[in-house]
């Protein structure tokens, strides 16, 4: 169940069994809510857990709060707190759910694993959470979207980091219409053609006369 990602990192055994109990209550939990998509229970190592993993390969120095948005099962931000449980223990991470149930599940894993993570059980809109070094979301919504939903929360100097599929080009060119940003991209590991997305100086776009 390992794989040249984890491996690369150095990932230890515990960390990997952390990893391993995670998605075994993930698959438990599944049966009741709606955590992840019934196609992606048999592949979730690859689709989920390491496709949340390589967030960690952008991790900024001196970094100490990040903010995962529309948590949901906990991807990514979950993955994040178990890898810097091991690496990065001044990281706490904040996870922002507004769904009852999946912030019960989410807790379950943050005590079953004793994670340094905080569940803010509200919607985004109104989530009181400190600001972040980096703000992350997956599969949430459009690029436009989520700046609108992560400007708020991100400290001067801040970044986010969006995990996206193939259109990612697309969304990049309707967000500019309305954000200014710095961009890097990282092509990612686990799946052709998505990406991810790196973005820091975010402001809003003044409208053009």
């Amino acid at each position: 169940m390992s794989s040249l990602l984890l491996d690369n990192l150095l990932v230890s055994r515990e960390t990997l069994e952390h990893l391993e109990h995670y998605e075994t209550l993930v698959k438990r939990w599944s049966k009741s809510i709606n955590l992840i998509s019934t196609a992606s229970v048999n592949t979730m190592w690859s689709r989920h857990i390491l496709d949340s993993a390589q967030l960690y390969l952008n991790l900024p120095q001196k970094c100490r709060v990040w903010l995962d948005l529309g948590s949901g099962a906990g991807f990514p931000g979950l993955v994040i707190s178990v890898l810097a449980k091991q690496f990065y223990p001044p990281l706490h991470v904040y996870l922002v759910e507004s769904d009852k149930r999946k912030s019960v599940f989410l807790k379950t894993v943050i005590r079953e694993l004793l994670l340094d993570a905080t569940v803010i059980n509200d919607r985004i809109e109104s989530a009181d959470v400190p600001k972040a070094d980096v703000v992350s979301a997956r599969a949430l919504t459009s690029l436009t979207g989520l700046l609108a939903y992560a400007y708020p929360h991100i400290k001067e100097g801040g970044s986010c980091l969006f995990l996206k599929g193939k259109n990612w080009e697309k969304e990049v060119i309707e967000a500019q219409k309305k954000w200014s940003f710095n961009l890097k991209i990282n092509n990612s590991i686990t799946q052709k053609g998505a990406v991810t997305l790196e973005l820091g100086g975010i402001s809003r776009e003044r409208s053009r006369r």
